[in-house]
């Protein structure tokens, strides 16, 4: 079956979590996020507990998130006076004392873990919060980083192909990561119920200006060849953590011994917005130098620049989607990981009854 660009946009599940925020930006005034086409109200209770309520009042749908937290775990509409609880049940209405019992809003279940506030918005009796993504490097104290959000105009699926597959740093980001050595080495794929693993090794090589610079703080004056490596680990439906970095070639990388050179993780979430907007939440953690907290802005701010390149190449790919919905979408060896992503995304809507006609009759 001839599979075009809009077949190959998919929907997203709601039966997982999503990150909503980061830990830090949830605070005692309320917050509007949207996730998963959901627009909500973020705040905390006073005893510090994350609270996701929909963001629309009972009665006349005014945003909460414009309103004022009250009490212990209170937050009024801004429009009314209408006062919910963090359950979203009202305890008060104004100009009367009976409280009309179907005056409800939604509320989400909330997990707060890895510097994140993630939300689930499916069935919420199935909401596990042993199946919030491994990204334990996140808040590990053998781990230092810090990150960024991205508010991209273009499909969650798109930003999952782009870091499923990394030969494009050959091109896109050829002044700091990119090197030939990423198209001309082989790769592997394994995949299981929720997982995705790309791994790719690049050995003997010169290190590419990024990693030369990493490598040179924590050995200074570093010269010579390196082994580089690059394990894309995917967890469905919008994780991808990628174990990256490059030793002295010939050093025992490929065996397990990295001592001699330098490590990271790039942590990437992704929470659909709408169908054509994304909240891309990312860090680079690493595992030398952990004191330094030039290294680590020095890190944050070099990624981000990558990233930003990235994201001129997601929006404008989003725009020749828009432009050109009968393309037929065609697949080269490299786009393996992405594929199984895409099957792994599938199964969840299928199994939500939420898969898109074309695709639940092929």
């Amino acid at each position: 079956m001839k599979e075009t660009t809009v077949d190959k946009i998919l929907g997203h599940p709601l039966n997982a979590w999503y990150v909503a925020a980061w830990d830090h930006e949830v605070n005692r005034k309320p917050l509007a996020r949207t996730v998963a086409k959901r627009p909500l109200a973020l705040y905390r209770t006073e005893d510090g507990d994350a609270v996701a309520l929909a963001d629309a009042c009972w009665h006349r749908l005014a945003p909460l998130s414009m309103g004022k937290l009250e009490g212990r775990d209170g937050i009024r509409c801004p429009y009314h006076g209408i006062l919910y609880n963090s359950a979203g049940r009202c305890v008060s209405m104004p100009a009367q004392e009976t409280i009309n019992p179907s005056a409800t809003v939604a509320s989400f279940p909330v997990v707060e873990r890895y510097r994140f506030v993630w939300v689930w918005l499916g069935d919420a009796a199935l909401a596990d919060p042993e199946l919030v993504p491994d990204m334990h490097q996140m808040d590990d104290p053998e781990w230092a980083g810090d990150g960024l959000t991205i508010s991209v105009q273009c499909n969650y699926q798109l930003v999952l192909d782009n870091l499923m597959d990394l030969t494009h740093e050959e091109f896109v980001h050829s002044s700091s990561i990119g090197q030939e050595a990423l198209s001309e080495s082989e790769f592997t794929v394994h995949h299981d119920e929720r997982t995705v693993t790309v791994e790719r090794w690049m050995l003997g090589i010169d290190a590419p200006p990024f990693w030369l610079k990493n490598m040179r703080d924590k050995f200074p004056g570093f010269e010579g060849k390196v082994d580089r490596w690059q394990i894309i680990h995917f967890e469905s439906p919008t994780t991808i953590n990628i174990d990256v970095g490059v030793a002295r070639a010939g050093t025992g990388a490929p065996q397990g011994d990295r001592s001699q050179g330098v490590n990271g993780y790039v942590m990437n979430t992704i929470s659909p917005v709408t169908d054509r907007s994304s909240l891309y939440f990312w860090a680079f953690m690493r595992n030398y130098r952990l004191e330094s907290q030039v290294i680590t802005t020095q890190l944050r701010d070099g990624v981000s620049g990558v990233f930003r390149e990235d994201e001129d190449m997601l929006v404008a790919q989003q725009a020749a989607i828009d432009a050109n919905p009968d393309y037929e979408f065609y697949s080269l060896n490299i786009d393996a990981g992405g594929m199984w992503v895409r099957r792994l995304i599938e199964r969840q809507l299928a199994a939500e009854g939420r898969l898109p006609a074309p695709l639940a009759a092929g």
